[in-house]
């Protein structure tokens, strides 16, 4: 008895809400706007220091889009870019259909937190002015 009690107190339980990344954005070209993710990112490359954007199918131009602006403004960096093709059925009993799938992992340039506060210094200039 001891021994499976000692085996039960070892057993590690990993349910799959904890092993999904916590800097991981799976986009939808559908859901939401390019810029709602094109921002989001930005805030999980201030938490994180580093994001993975994940896309199946249609949805890859618009993960490539975003990777491209952050890369184009000085905010990001590609640091690996994987591609492979998912088992997906598209409705229930339906037949199997491989999709395409994207990873781009993206990193902050050195230039990243500079360039945030710079952006955020200049919002708050326009609001002050706004009010004028």
């Amino acid at each position: 008895m001891e021994g499976i009690t000692e085996g039960v107190n070892n057993l590690n339980i990993i349910d799959s809400a904890s092993a999904i990344k916590k800097n991981r954005i799976q986009v939808s070209n559908t859901k939401k706007p390019l810029f709602f993710y094109v921002n989001l990112t930005k805030r999980y490359m201030q938490q994180h220091n580093e994001v993975e954007l994940s896309a199946l199918g249609m949805a890859i131009a618009t993960v490539v889009t975003i990777a491209e602006i952050l890369k184009n403004n000085g905010l990001a960096v590609e640091k690996k870019i994987t591609t492979s093709t998912v088992d997906m059925r598209e409705e229930t009993g339906g037949r199997p259909v491989q999709k395409a799938k994207i990873e781009i992992l993206l990193g902050k340039t050195e230039k990243f937190d500079e360039l945030m506060a710079a952006a955020s210094e200049e919002l708050i200039d326009n609001e002050g002015r706004a009010e004028h």
